[in-house]
């Protein structure tokens, strides 16, 4: 694909990156993609469900956990079925106002994954090493401010990312991605300086890394250390199962991210290794996170076969 390289010719359809499929595949492919899909979104709804229907989850833990498989859902739907469309119709174009909407969409995913699981972390310190203050700390106001700063930073870092876009002229047409990201967008440029859209990117991707990671390594030390010093075996059983699954979510997540983050680093790395790799942080979470909620999470488990009962009681 040839970029367009005077300002005047910039169209807002724009021509994106795809695999390239041997025809042969294209409807199987299309076909495990859209299985992949419907599964992360049935089971992502599942969760959602589970929390805001069973009085037994009307609990701050879960109150914050209904962020997470939103924020799941968010992701996939904003990468994964334009880019299966695209498989079969062959198309490779997007219109710049939806790029820019993908585009804002990946990053709040992103963003949104690491706080919503550093709230989490800091609810089950909470939990597990204050317990006899705990209900009187994570009051309904508190809860909601928690969920607020996680969701409002992420809001506003990812904002202000995009509202430093507005200084770049376009002159080019090709998004060299199968999605849509600040990258992306930037590559449209027409060669102008982008050292501050650059390092401010770098900033808030260190920001967002560092703070959240500091928070659980607080949180999930202080528990540990509640474990070791509490002699009840049960307790400590509770409180690893607890955060396990925490733990698994978060490391799945930061393995994707920075496998993705190495293959940019070189250029040996195929196109399509490294625009497959990068697909998967957003379709691994989403797919896997779910299920690891629900096998590790005593009460999601619970109250999950507690609907199949009523369900097959009723027909």
């Amino acid at each position: 694909m040839d970029n367009t390289v005077l300002n005047e010719t910039f169209s807002f359809e724009l021509k994106i990156a795809s695999y390239d499929i041997h025809p042969s595949a294209v409807y199987p492919v299309f076909i495990i993609g859209m299985l992949i899909y419907l599964i992360s979104v049935v089971s992502n709804l599942t969760i959602l469900l589970l929390i805001a229907t069973q009085k037994s989850l009307h609990k701050p833990m879960f109150y914050i956990l209904f962020s997470l498989p939103l924020n799941d859902l968010v992701g996939i739907t904003a990468v994964l079925p334009r880019v299966l469309i695209d498989i079969v119709t062959q198309e490779h174009t997007v219109y710049y106002p939806t790029c820019v909407i993908q585009a804002f969409l990946v990053h709040m995913f992103g963003g949104g994954t690491l706080f919503v699981l550093a709230a989490m972390s800091f609810d089950r310190y909470l939990a597990i090493c204050k317990p006899l203050r705990y209900h009187s700390i994570m009051t309904p106001l508190t809860v909601a401010g928690i969920i607020l700063l996680a969701w409002g930073t992420d809001f506003i870092l990812i904002l202000v990312l995009f509202l430093l876009q507005l200084r770049i002229r376009r002159c080019r047409n090709v998004i060299q991605n199968m999605y849509c990201s600040n990258f992306a967008l930037l590559g449209l440029s027409c060669g102008e300086d982008t050292t501050i859209n650059n390092i401010y990117g770098l900033f808030i991707t260190a920001f967002m890394h560092i703070v959240t990671l500091l928070i659980q390594l607080f949180s999930y030390i202080q528990i540990l250390l509640a474990c070791i010093l509490n002699r009840q075996s049960d307790a400590k059983t509770k409180a690893l199962n607890t955060c396990l699954a925490q733990l698994i979510v978060y490391l799945i997540f930061q393995f994707i991210t920075v496998f993705t983050i190495t293959t940019y680093r070189f250029s040996n790395v195929p196109s399509t290794t490294r625009m497959t790799i990068g697909m998967m942080t957003f379709v691994i979470s989403p797919f896997l996170n779910p299920i690891i909620y629900g096998m590790k999470t005593k009460d999601i488990r619970i109250s999950f076969l507690q609907v199949l009962r009523k369900r097959k009681l009723s027909t």
